[in-house]
């Protein structure tokens, strides 16, 4: 064997033997006593984790839940009744000229809030002031005529006591006066009737609320019978909303409005957000036979105009406030073949299945008529999964309340 070859062989022999003295560490000792602590703590570095310890039988099981919990409580419910409607303005009016002539003035903004009697626009007032006038012109010649007959009257009332006038002349300037009484009455209406048209030529508002598009523009020429309006106001405060109701629910309805002005809530057409709330003022005389629904009026301020003629809004109708009912959280109602129900966490923080009936459900909070006894904790996130009987860890800093 060539001297490479016996070197190889040397240096895995003592490869070896380094490799045996780390498992063994009492081999060398044997061999050199002093390096046998050394090779004692290279040992304990390389083989002293152990293999692992076993589980206990609990650790062993599945691995409890995490799950979010409310207690069921008591509180006074309100009960709502929830439809659809629509938003109406209170008033709506086209604002039309009643006069023929040219818009000289347009004093309005696009979308502007007016009150009644604010200007809305101005016509062309002359050809209607100079028939005015022309009107008191006509009264002051005929009063003067009438003044003359009158004292002419006057004379022949004396010559006929003298015989020297006939009672013929005296009867015709009688009727003279009346008849001229009669011209100067119809001077008054003539004057009252120019006054009329003259004051037709100022548009004002009719009605307080918001006007939208302008109609019509400044020196257009328009007249009273055209049915393009110069625009459109609409009342919005206060503003109503029309919805329905299941007829069946009319008992109810009437007997809360017969108590008071019932609460409506106004939302969002998704239900999510409140807009605004109002009361109850009409419920209408007649039910829908093709829906089988009663249509009702509620009434709003509106005060920071979230409500719009024309939009779709969700209801919810205040009948009742049912006393000390029973409440959780709506999403802790399950929904299984048999029925409803929830999990029960009792002491031992375990979930057990409870078949409920519910008098009310809402939005947010249902109501329970049985299944369930104050102060019972049920599971309100994390039901995915769970089983009946299966451990769970409430999260921290949740389940107080419903």
């Amino acid at each position: 064997m060539s001297s490479r070859g016996l070197v190889g062989v040397a240096i895995a022999i003592v490869a070896g033997g380094v490799v045996y003295g780390l498992y063994a560490p009492s081999f060398v000792g044997r061999l050199l006593p002093s390096a046998e602590p050394a090779a004692q703590r290279a040992h304990n570095a390389l083989f002293a984790a152990g293999p692992a310890p076993k589980a206990s039988p609990a650790e062993a099981g599945p691995k409890a839940a995490t799950v979010s919990v409310a207690a069921a409580r008591r509180v006074d419910y309100p009960v709502f009744i929830e439809g659809l409607g629509q938003v109406q303005a209170e008033n709506t009016v086209t604002v039309r000229t009643r006069v023929d002539g040219q818009i000289v003035k347009i004093a309005f903004a696009e979308g502007q809030m007016v009150k009644a009697a604010d200007l809305l626009a101005q016509i062309d007032a002359r050809p209607f002031q100079a028939a005015l006038d022309q009107a008191k012109a006509k009264q002051a010649q005929d009063q003067a005529t009438l003044a003359n007959a009158r004292l002419d009257l006057v004379r022949y009332s004396t010559l006929a006591k003298q015989s020297f006038a006939t009672q013929q002349q005296l009867d015709t300037q009688n009727a003279l006066v009346n008849q001229l009484i009669a011209q100067e009455a119809a001077d008054v209406a003539a004057i009252d009737a120019a006054q009329v048209q003259l004051d037709y030529t100022t548009i004002a508002a009719p009605i307080g609320g918001r006007v939208g598009f302008r109609l019509i523009d400044e020196g257009n020429m328009v007249n009273a019978a055209q049915q393009t309006g110069i625009v459109t106001i609409a009342q919005i405060e206060p503003i109503s909303v029309v919805f329905t109701a299941p007829q069946d629910d009319l008992p109810r309805i009437s007997a809360a409005l017969a108590a008071g002005e019932p609460l409506i809530e106004a939302r969002t057409s998704d239900g999510a957000t409140r807009l605004a709330t109002g009361k109850l003022t009409v419920i209408d005389n007649q039910v829908d036979v093709t829906t089988g629904t009663i249509r009702l009026k509620g009434e709003f301020d509106n005060k920071d105009h979230s409500l719009w003629p024309g939009q779709a809004v969700a209801t919810r109708l205040r009948v009742e406030i049912e006393k000390d009912a029973l409440t959780i959280p709506d999403q802790a109602v399950q929904r299984g073949p048999d029925g409803r129900f929830v999990y029960v966490v009792g002491a031992d923080n375990r979930a057990v299945t409870r078949p409920v009936t519910l008098a009310h459900e809402g939005a947010d909070v249902a109501v329970v008529a049985n299944g369930l006894s104050d102060g019972e904790k049920v599971v309100t996130v994390g039901q995915f999964g769970l089983q009946p009987g299966a451990r769970v860890a409430i999260e921290a800093g949740v389940g107080g309340g419903s």
